[in-house]
């Protein structure tokens, strides 16, 4: 049996992990599914797992902050929507990664590396090197612009003209400081991977907002905050219940 924990933030990528990783193994054990860094510390310090798949992005930090609290032994596979530096890094430090949306064959072939690891002969991971390389690089993990479409129009928009991502459907609409709204080929999953957090924030299923298109903010039932937008959006844009915490501390940067 083997024993995994995933650390993941999207309640819908996890479950989607959880499926596959039984779909391919029958004896994989899912110990826990921790959606933040504190959870993770917080149970890893107690518990020996045999396997750890972590998020990148996680709503309280970067999943390398938890390399920082304690002192992880087991072999990690990270997650990541869009992350060309963090990429090359994983790839000079031999650690595994799998992009996202995780397909059934990359995961496959991770566990079967995993499985052929003989107990005790893993070479140590330098998480710290790690780090130190996405922090010298970490400007280069953002993306610049995106290519948009409006009816048979395709054109190209700086990030810095970005008010803010939301959902509808199946779609994801990119939405201008001059309220023009695109259809953009991007989960919202992805776009979380690749815009600088110090600017952006998804504040729930739905939004994911620049800082600078904050109107104004209400109290709102159950500690969630409700955001007027500039330009206004079509549906409310309320923090959930999960992101509120965070979401202040972003604030308050």
């Amino acid at each position: 049996m083997t024993q995994v924990v995933i650390v993941e933030d999207e309640p819908l990528a996890a479950q989607k992990l959880s499926r596959q990783l039984k779909n391919i193994d029958p004896d994989i054990e899912i110990l826990a599914t921790l959606d933040s860094v504190a959870k993770a510390v917080d149970f890893l310090s107690s518990r020996t797992v045999d396997l750890i798949f972590l998020d990148i992005h996680l709503g309280d930090d970067l999943s390398f902050s938890i390399f920082e609290k304690l002192q992880v032994k087991v072999p990690v596979i990270f997650t990541t929507a869009y992350d060309q530096y963090a990429i090359k890094a994983f790839k000079v430090n031999s650690i595994d990664y799998l992009l996202k949306p995780v397909n059934k064959t990359d995961l496959k072939q991770a566990l079967e590396k995993f499985y052929e690891q003989r107990p005790g002969q893993q070479a140590p991971i330098d998480y710290q090197s790690l780090i130190n390389s996405l922090q010298s690089g970490s400007s280069e993990s953002y993306q610049s612009r995106f290519l948009v479409y409006k009816g048979d129009k395709v054109k190209s928009i700086e990030v810095e003209t970005v008010a803010y991502f939301f959902a509808e459907g199946k779609h994801v609409y990119l939405v201008d400081k001059g309220g023009q709204q695109y259809l953009l080929d991007y989960t919202l999953d992805k776009l979380k991977e690749c815009l600088d957090p110090q600017y952006f924030f998804r504040i729930n299923r739905q939004f994911i907002i620049h800082i600078q298109a904050i109107e104004e903010m209400t109290a709102y039932t159950k500690g969630r905050i409700k955001i007027d937008l500039n330009p206004a959006a079509k549906k409310e844009a309320i923090v959930s219940i999960e992101r509120a915490s965070t979401f202040k501390t972003w604030l308050n940067k």
